[in-house]
This record gives C-alpha cells, sequence and structure tokens, in this order.
C-alpha cells in the first residue's frame, strides 16, 4: 500500500487510527494494546 493509498483510507475511516493494523511477514497486530505493540515491536 503507497503512502497515499494509506491517508486515503485513514481519512475515509477515522477508526483506524483507534484500531492501527500493522501487518509483516512475522507480525499482525490489531487495536492498539500499548504493552502488546512494545512487547512485539521490542520497543523499552
Amino acid at each position: 500500500m503507497t503512502e497515499d493509498e494509506q491517508i486515503k483510507l485513514l481519512a475515509s475511516d477515522g477508526m483506524l487510527v483507534k484500531r492501527p493494523v500493522l501487518a509483516g511477514e512475522d507480525i499482525l497486530l490489531v487495536g492498539f494494546k500499548e504493552d502488546e505493540w512494545k512487547d512485539k515491536l521490542k520497543i523499552k
């Protein structure tokens, strides 16, 4: 997804701001649970 496509999607559905989605080869995070994101993304 291009950055322009991402911006259009966020602009069309404000719930995505509160319900972020991160999808990658080895990861899928839905919603925002700060501890889970920190753990999966190795943030201290």
